[in-house]
């Protein structure tokens, strides 16, 4: 396992971290632990979906209008008589 630490940490949030991890009975090693756990996690799982970012990086430019040749019905499956 590795260790990490942390310096220059604001007075506030270290006493916010000690309340928050008496609250949830645990150390303030193991809440801080668990936070960066569910922080990386997050991080992992994408937000949006692919079509859904390059649609938004290419709106700006106006899009693209695409003649679409109409349906045609489906053809017969093979047969292997």
């Amino acid at each position: 396992m590795a260790s990490i630490m942390i310096r220059n940490l604001d007075d506030g949030v270290k006493a916010g971290l000690r309340k928050r991890a008496a609250g949830n009975g645990r150390s303030m090693e193991e809440e801080v632990r668990l936070i960066l756990c569910t922080a990386v996690e997050r991080e992992a799982v994408p937000s949006k979906g692919l079509g859904t970012a390059i649609h938004e990086l290419f709106q700006p430019f106006g899009g693209v209008d695409l003649d679409l040749p109409a349906r045609e019905s489906m053809r017969d499956p093979p047969r292997f008589d």
